[in-house]
């Protein structure tokens, strides 16, 4: 052996002989030939998919590392074991990646028609997509590369597309027009899950509201909105105050536009907040929309999906919701219509989770997933699984909390106005429905037109709108049909809204079994463990749950393993702006890919955050040498006539106790603690207690080797790498049978 253990030449040669092994293939790979094939446990787990495009950060280096090392456990164990790799789309995230790149370019999403658009970024991320497999390949990432999928690849598409007519079939999806979470910036709408909610200082203005009979009386309402007043349709109280019973029925004079409005009287109202009474701009609050929906109030949209006030402004339409309110206020103030603003007012706002700029609750005819239908409750079939142990979550108090959002969780937003993603399968019929439908489209000039397909087909084909388009809105009064291709009776225009990410995402176990090799899904479903970030339960975990039950009656997975945020070395958050962000990729350059692995999972704790920096990276580094140098030291010294020393018998009952606690912890999950103990018991019994003994004459060479040998398989999983080099090492002396260590057998308890 060489002196000196050097990562930099031996992993890419380590990695290579893997491949070229097919050690990584479950139906090539051979560990335990004696085993019956019938007999033999299925373990299974499928790789949350990275964004095709991105680069690889240290979150996706401990998922890469946790998965792997269970991975890599249970093949040398003998199992029937599949690492599914594959990548995802992520829909707004790409999308909006690539609109900064047309940015630069001085181009917008809007100046190419959907076809072209969609086009360009799947080139996009074509050309970008083999950067994150190298990348884990890099980590020592033991999948099947050959059962690789991608979440637009075309069989995918067509499952989730299936899955979507069967929920709409049973009744489980409905389109409406109600209020949305939307993001003007990013120009879509988002589910419940997609809205962070941030502490915020915002003004409170108390606004005027003058009687009609008696315009020198007037109300006084609170507001952190002024600028949708133009909207509003009526003032509230609560039934159940006394002060302000004597208003209901009562009316006002809206201040900007000088409507008549009703006070009436309703128990939403929180006699709390501001003087009591307020406002009710159904098209722009939630509590104010169900209100509208109880009384058939009307609903004026008072902002356009870009952010501008909408023409009911009168003059202030065309303004930005941030200067219209500016100018919305001085023009209240200027009529005496303010009273008083707390500027130190203290609320929660909602904003976009990918661009950080406030939500607007818009009014849009969308689709919806219901999650709690009597006959088929997605909610409540998940629920069923967590109470059966069907479905066990691993990480701290985090099954309590997927409870309470599959409790809480409201009917799921699927629709999304976008491009880049799969399109939703509905057509609305066009005859005698021109006025309901407005369409957006780039006409022969490139010259973006929209308006209601009654006018616009006026001076256009319906082929040359159909080629030219970029959205589609159709009255939620309009029925339509569900179907992959276009329906051959009659003229219909097909919805432009793609399925939001979650939902394709949503069945990720089920769709790449199902379009790998034949036989998988039976092979491998429900999958063993899912492993990921504890921060995407409710996204991702969640749904997979509901959506893989109810298309498969199995929960997909019998596990859940959250593992935590890494942070740094004083425990902080990273980030760009503070300047501590951890690249994987630069410490696999200068510490070596086992450094990083061991670092990120030993002590680890599932659901719980965990620091790391460079001195946890020179301590694995030195670790890696310790085993180079205590293997090399066992193979020096191996004296084949060596005979059996007096402390023999007491290491090796030692050996197999390390083997069976390894084992067990490893059994149970506690990936973490399995690292820890190894480590211990390789540094510090092995290392300063069994190899001095043999110094000292009181163990056999022998009884070194075989440590050696036992502590390779044990650390192989966490250390690949060097131990798989260690191995070769053994092997070319012909001190050990098997050719590679990742498909040699776990040590017997």
């Amino acid at each position: 052996m060489e002196t000196r253990y050097n990562f930099t030449q031996t992993e890419k040669e380590i990695y290579a002989l893997w491949e070229k092994a097919g050690a990584f293939n479950p139906d090539t790979v051979v560990v335990s030939p004696d085993r019956d094939p019938q007999e033999k446990k299925h373990f299974s787990i499928i790789m949350p998919p990275p964004n095709a495009n991105d680069p690889l950060h240290v979150g996706h280096a401990l998922f890469v590392t946790i998965e792997d090392i269970l991975i890599r456990y249970h093949r040398m164990l003998g199992e029937d074991t599949l690492w599914l790799p594959g990548t995802d789309h992520a829909g707004i995230e790409t999308q909006f990646v690539f609109e900064k790149k047309l940015q630069k370019n001085k181009q917008s999403r809007f100046d190419f028609d959907r076809s072209t658009l969609y086009s360009m970024i799947w080139d996009y991320v074509q050309e970008n997509s083999g950067i994150a497999v190298e990348q884990i390949k890099q980590l020592g990432a033991s999948a099947d590369w050959s059962r690789y999928t991608f979440t637009l690849d075309e069989k995918v598409v067509e499952d989730v597309l299936e899955t979507f007519k069967n929920l709409h079939k049973d009744g489980l999806v409905y389109r409406d027009f109600r209020l949305v979470n939307y993001c003007t910036k990013c120009g879509t709408s988002y589910s419940e899950l997609e809205v962070d909610h941030i502490d915020s200082t915002s003004p409170l203005y108390y606004v005027k509201y003058p009687f009609i009979d008696t315009e020198e009386e007037f109300i006084t309402v609170a507001t952190v909105r002024p600028e949708p007043i133009f909207a509003d349709t009526h003032l509230a109280v609560n039934p159940t105050d006394k002060k302000h019973a004597y208003l209901v029925g009562k009316q006002v004079k809206n201040p900007l536009t000088g409507e008549t409005m009703t006070i009436i009287a309703d128990e939403y109202v929180d006699p709390e907040f501001g003087t009591g009474i307020v406002k009710l701009t159904p098209a722009h609050d939630p509590n104010d929309f169900e209100i509208a929906k109880k009384y058939d109030l009307p609903i004026n949209i008072a902002i356009t999906p870009q952010g501008k006030l909408t023409d009911i402004a009168g003059k202030f339409a065309g303004l930005s919701v941030v200067n219209g309110r500016k100018e919305i206020v001085a023009y209240l103030e200027e009529q005496g219509y303010i009273d008083h603003v707390d500027t130190k007012y203290q609320n929660r706002i909602g904003i976009c989770y990918r661009c950080k700029r406030p939500i607007e609750p818009l009014p849009l005819p969308q689709f919806f997933i219901k999650v709690n239908d009597d006959e088929t409750s997605l909610v409540g079939n998940a629920l069923k699984a967590l109470d059966s142990g069907e479905t066990k979550i691993h990480g701290a108090g985090r099954e309590k909390i997927l409870r309470h959002w599959l409790n809480s969780l409201k009917d799921w937003n699927i629709s999304r106005q976008i491009v880049w993603g799969i399109g939703i399968p509905v057509w609305y019929p066009i005859e005698g429905n021109e006025s309901k439908i407005t369409v957006g489209f780039l006409n022969t000039d490139k010259k973006f037109i929209q308006g209601t397909l009654e006018t616009l087909l006026e001076e256009n084909t319906l082929e040359e709108i159909k080629a030219g388009i970029q959205t589609v809105l159709a009255d939620a009064s309009l029925e339509y049909i569900v179907s992959t291709t276009p329906p051959s009776d009659g003229l219909w225009i097909q919805e432009t809204d793609t399925f939001d990410t979650w939902f394709s995402s949503a069945q990720w176990p089920v769709v790449t079994l199902k379009n790998t090799k034949p036989g998988d899904f039976e092979r491998f479903y429900p999958t063993s463990v899912m492993e990921t970030g504890y921060d995407i339960l409710p996204f991702w975990v969640m749904r997979m749950m509901l959506l893989g039950i109810y298309s498969t009656g199995k929960s997909p997975f019998s596990d859940v393993y959250l593992h935590g945020l890494v942070r740094d070395a004083k425990g902080n958050k990273m980030s760009k702006s503070k300047g501590n962000v951890i690249n994987p990729l630069e410490v696999v350059a200068e510490y070596g890919a086992d450094s990083l692995r061991m670092a990120l999972v030993i002590r680890s704790t599932p659901g719980q955050d965990k620091s790391v920096g460079e001195p946890d990276f020179k301590a694995m580094r030195n670790f890696g040498n310790k085993i180079w140098n205590a293997s090399r030291f066992a193979l020096l010294s191996h004296d084949p006539k060596s005979t059996e020393a007096q402390n023999d018998a007491e290491f090796y009952k030692k050996l197999a106790d390390v083997v069976a606690e390894s084992s067990s912890l490893l059994e149970k999950l506690q990936v973490g603690l399995a690292a820890d103990y190894i480590y211990n018991e390789f540094w510090h019994w092995f290392c300063d207690t069994s190899i001095e003994e043999q110094k000292a004459g009181t163990l056999s060479s022998t009884a070194i080797l075989e440590g050696i040998v036992t502590f390779m398989k044990l650390l192989h999983p966490f250390m690949p790498f060097v131990t798989e080099s260690i191995w070769q090492e053994l092997h070319s002396e012909k001190l050990v049978d098997s050719e590679a260590l990742i498909t040699t057998p776990w040590p017997a308890i």
